[in-house]
């Protein structure tokens, strides 16, 4: 795994030989920073990685300008993979890193941001609580987008935040707004 574009390119990602965590693919990741780089400016932006992972997505944000990522995922595996890699690129000051079950995360945090990255497991349970719980606050910026990556068997299409989606295979990517 390594980072496709900005100031780090080309730069490898830590990770763990862990089954539990499903990366994102790179395929998914290029075409996802492409069509993002052209709807916004990461300049500045506020990045949200929920289901983290080895912190792929957020560190891509990072590269391409992103001024900071807060991390969560509770598995030990990816949370010291997150760590490494954000030492080695000497990011660390720009990064959080939060040890939390998702949903309780959300419960608690009052930080606002302009892009959310999620991808929780497929088998996740309650995508429409997940949902609901990342816009029941100030979570998400006026602008901000949410951007949550699942089975392609799976429609979010009647959320009255949801904007569009892409399918790769089996794995969508549905994008939500306010």
């Amino acid at each position: 795994m390594q980072i496709l574009g900005g100031t780090y390119k080309g730069r490898k990602i830590r990770s763990s030989s862990s089954l539990a965590i499903r990366p994102c693919s790179s395929r998914v990741k290029k075409s996802l920073f492409d069509m993002l780089t052209a709807r916004m400016d990461f300049e500045g932006v506020s990045v949200l990685d929920l289901f983290a992972g080895f912190g792929s997505l957020g560190f891509e944000a990072l590269s391409r300008g992103a001024q900071s990522v807060c991390f969560v995922d509770q598995h030990v595996d990816a949370l010291k993979a997150m760590k490494a890699t954000a030492l080695q690129l000497a990011l660390h000051d720009r990064v959080k890193i939060v040890n939390s079950d998702v949903l309780a995360f959300l419960g608690r945090t009052t930080g606002q941001f302009d892009l959310l990255f999620c991808d929780p497991p497929y088998s996740w349970p309650d995508y429409e609580r997940l949902i609901e719980k990342m816009f029941a606050s100030t979570l998400l910026s006026q602008d901000g987008l949410v951007l949550m990556e699942h089975s392609a068997h799976l429609d979010f299409s009647h959320s009255p935040f949801y904007s569009f989606h892409r399918d790769y295979g089996m794995t969508r990517v549905t994008f939500f707004q306010h």
